[in-house]
């Protein structure tokens, strides 16, 4: 009789606990999904889509037909050191990244895909934060291929390995700065086609009106990030060399990436 009394009141007890717990909270802000898992997603975005598959195909490609063609037909050997095939390929490589950190900016704008991603994820500072994390990898991805590409040129032409007038962090540093900007431009425009013509045509432009205006001659390396990047890719930065990188940098990267950022926290998904 008391091993019968003792049995039927320890389920009482359990039950009781059991009620009285609150149940979990639920997370709305996608703040458990890692950040780690958030950049690999945004890379696999860039990969998986077709647009953004050719366009890091073509970069890489690139690489390996500049090599090949100065493997061909360079004379000398300066023209088969290792500084001078990594010096050419990644002459198209700082014209085409920005193209890659635009396409990274605008995919859930111009593929619709936005309404999925932030009810996901509501808070859209991490998703902004993760699409420059992945625009950064695959860049450091390219110049890796093309560094690769650069070796076996020096070795298939017999050339020397060198880095003579390259500065293997100044280009590392340059491409990162040439990404940035075209994810500024992406998010500030949030139109993939507009973003790249403004990309590809605003630094031009500004260009060519600092060399026709004496007056505002004088400020042209202090906002021309073409011009200050020279010195940098060169490994001849100076102290005023890296004051103007820094004006140029905040005014093609840090302001366009801070107006981009504040549309995608404030525009409302349709």
């Amino acid at each position: 009789m008391t091993t019968a009394t003792a049995h039927t009141t320890t389920p009482d007890h359990g039950a009781g606990t059991g009620a009285s717990s609150p149940p979990p909270p639920v997370d709305v802000s996608g703040d458990r999904v890692p950040f780690a898992r958030l950049a690999g997603l945004e890379v696999r975005k860039m990969v998986d889509t077709r647009a953004g598959m050719w366009m890091l195909i073509t970069m890489a490609g690139i690489g390996f037909l500049v090599s090949g063609i100065l493997v061909i037909w360079g004379n000398g050997d300066d023209d088969r050191m290792f500084s001078t095939f990594l010096g050419l390929i990644s002459m198209p490589l700082m014209l085409l990244l920005p193209i890659m950190g635009i396409m990274s900016a605008t995919q859930e704008w111009s593929q619709r895909t936005g309404l999925a991603t932030f009810t996901l994820v509501p808070r859209r500072g991490r998703i902004v934060a993760a699409k420059i994390t992945a625009a950064l990898v695959l860049t450091l991805v390219l110049l890796a291929a093309g560094a690769v590409a650069a070796a076996v040129s020096t070795l298939v032409s017999g050339g020397e390995f060198t880095m003579q007038g390259v500065s293997g962090a100044g280009l590392v540093l340059a491409a990162l700065i040439f990404t940035l900007q075209g994810v500024a431009f992406g998010a500030a425009f949030l139109n993939t086609p507009i973003a790249i013509v403004s990309s590809l045509a605003l630094p031009t432009v500004w260009t060519i009106l600092t060399s026709m205006i004496t007056r505002v001659r004088d400020i042209a390396p202090w906002l021309d990030l073409n011009q200050v990047t020279a010195p940098l890719t060169g490994g001849s930065m100076t102290g005023e060399n890296w004051g103007q990188l820094a004006t140029a940098v905040l005014a093609w990267v840090g302001l366009p990436l801070a107006v981009g950022s504040y549309r995608i926290l404030t525009r409302e998904v349709k």
